[in-house]
Parts: C-alpha cells; sequence; structure tokens
C-alpha cells in the first residue's frame, strides 16, 4: 500500500514539474515576444523658461502627455512642429510622452528636465537632407505642402527662364520690367519677373506690390483695390545693379479676376522715382503653365 502511495506522489510531482516547466517556457517566451517589439523612446530635455521644438516629417495627429509636468502643443500655422516646455520648475521624476503622425508613425519620448538644456530643436525627419543645425523643413498651412517643393518649383522657374509671356512689360526711364511666365501648382500661383537696368544708376528696389483694380480706375487712381500677399520670393533682390539684369519669382494662393478687374504688379525704387506698372488680365491667368508639364523633379 505505502509503494502504490509513493508511486502515486512521485507521478503528481512529475506532472506539476512539467506543468510549471511550460508556464515558465511561455512566459519567458512573451517576455522575449514584448522585448522584441517594444519602441525606444527618444530622450529629450526640457526647461520652464524656455519652448522646445520638435519638428516632424509629417503632420502632428495625436500628442499624449504622461504627466502634468508637461505643456505642449502645435506651433501655430505648423503642422508638423511640435512645442513643449516644462509646465513646473525642477521636477525630478521622468515624464514622457508620446505623438502620432499623419504618415501612420508613432514616436515615445523620455523627458528630463534641464535648467540649461543643449538642444532647444530636435529634427526627426532622417531623410531630410537639407536640415542643418538652425535650417528645417516645416509643413506650413498657409503652403498646405512642405516648402521643399515650392522651393524647388522656383529654382527651377528660375534656372529654366523660359519667356512664356511677351506682351506683359513696363519700359521707362532705363529700366524694363517684365512678366516672363505665370505658372501654378497645386493651388499657388508662381510669377516670373525680370528687371534690366539699362542704364548706369543701380535700380535699387523699395518694395513690389501685387493688387486687384478695376480696369476703369486702374490708370487714374488707388480706389477700389485689393492687395495681395505675397507668400514668398525665390531670391529676394533689393537692387539691380548699372547695365544689369535680375529675376524674381514670387508665390502667391491662386485666384481669379471678374470681367471688370486686372491684376496690377507695382514695383518702387527707393529713393527715386523709376517706378513700374504690369497690367495682368485674368486671361493671362487662366492660362498659366501647369509645372507638372515641366520636367521637375519633385520630392
Amino acid at each position: 500500500m505505502k509503494s502504490i502511495i509513493k508511486k502515486i506522489l512521485i507521478t503528481i510531482c512529475a506532472m506539476l514539474g512539467f506543468i510549471y516547466s511550460r508556464a515558465q517556457t511561455n512566459t519567458d517566451s512573451l517576455n522575449h515576444k514584448v522585448d522584441s517589439e517594444q519602441i525606444e523612446p527618444y530622450r529629450i530635455t526640457v526647461t520652464y523658461n524656455k519652448t522646445t521644438h520638435l519638428i516632424f516629417p509629417s503632420a502632428i495627429r495625436y500628442v499624449d502627455l504622461g504627466s502634468e509636468f508637461l505643456t505642449a502643443g502645435k506651433a501655430d500655422d505648423a503642422e508638423n512642429v511640435l512645442r513643449i516646455k516644462a509646465a513646473v520648475k525642477d521636477f525630478e521624476d521622468e515624464s514622457n510622452f508620446s505623438v502620432i503622425t499623419d504618415d501612420g508613425k508613432f514616436y515615445s519620448f523620455s523627458v528630463f528636465y534641464s535648467s540649461y538644456p543643449e538642444i532647444l530643436t530636435y529634427n526627426l525627419d532622417p531623410n531630410d537632407k537639407s536640415v542643418s543645425n538652425s535650417r528645417a523643413n516645416i509643413h506650413l498651412e498657409d503652403l498646405g505642402f512642405s516648402p521643399s517643393i515650392p522651393d524647388q518649383l522656383m529654382e527651377a522657374i528660375y534656372k529654366k527662364n523660359r519667356n512664356n509671356i511677351r506682351h506683359i512689360a513696363s519700359r521707362s526711364f532705363g529700366i524694363l520690367f517684365s512678366l516672363k511666365g505665370i505658372y501654378i501648382y497645386q493651388g499657388k500661383y508662381y510669377f516670373n519677373t525680370q528687371i534690366q537696368n539699362k542704364t548706369n544708376v543701380s535700380y535699387q528696389i523699395d518694395f513690389i506690390n501685387f493688387k486687384i483694380v478695376d480696369k476703369k480706375v486702374a490708370k487714374r487712381t488707388v480706389f477700389q483695390e485689393k492687395p495681395l500677399n505675397i507668400v514668398r520670393t525665390y531670391s529676394d533682390i533689393a537692387e539691380v545693379p548699372d547695365n544689369k539684369t535680375c529675376r524674381e519669382v514670387y508665390l502667391l494662393d491662386q485666384f481669379t479676376l471678374d470681367h471688370d478687374k486686372i491684376l496690377v504688379i507695382e514695383l518702387y525704387e527707393k529713393n527715386g522715382g523709376r517706378h513700374q506698372r504690369l497690367e495682368v488680365e485674368n486671361e493671362d491667368l487662366i492660362r498659366a503653365v501647369l509645372l507638372r508639364d515641366l520636367p521637375l523633379k519633385i520630392k
């Protein structure tokens, strides 16, 4: 009888050992799986008196802060820039936050407090070849796409320098101001202009403006005019030296004109009177060249 009980106990112990071994194996396997899929967080420092900025390769969709020690928000009019700072001075515990972007990427951050952080701007786009210590590509809401694309388009227009328009020019005082082409891409106009100084006196540019005016009063007054905002320029020229030619590309939001309106482009000389004026009809605007028809390398 004792022999039978002994055999039963040995069998039960063996079964328990086997179950424990299997459970341990499954636990180790699960732990290994979790470890292999964990996301290594970025380590950043923040402070109370200064704002830290993080630049993502895509627009920010979601932000989750790990504690009340932090405050964060998207930068005004910038879809891919997050500003973050300490809401509490000298917090000692490590905090964290997470970000999800429009391209489906998940970012995790470990945050530490520093009274004197060495880095205040973090660029998280590893493919951005144009980034330097003080420059990175920002997705601005007024552009609707990364500035690198307008930069590439304006550079291509500037370098190709095609003469698509020959009838819009202003000639006076030895200065020839002409509109060489109008291009369009994703709801933006690109105006390719040229200034020729045929005199021995340099032409210093005070400012240029684009405005919509009534045809009936365009040549007489400045009444009933609508100024247009120049989103950006290619080279931002300030002076045309004597007997030289300079060109500029202007980026504006898309618009059209009523039948009784025209677009006026005015160029003013600084401390001088050799002002120039171009008049553009709606027919010229709607014939703008589609930039996709040009052999451009748009990334």
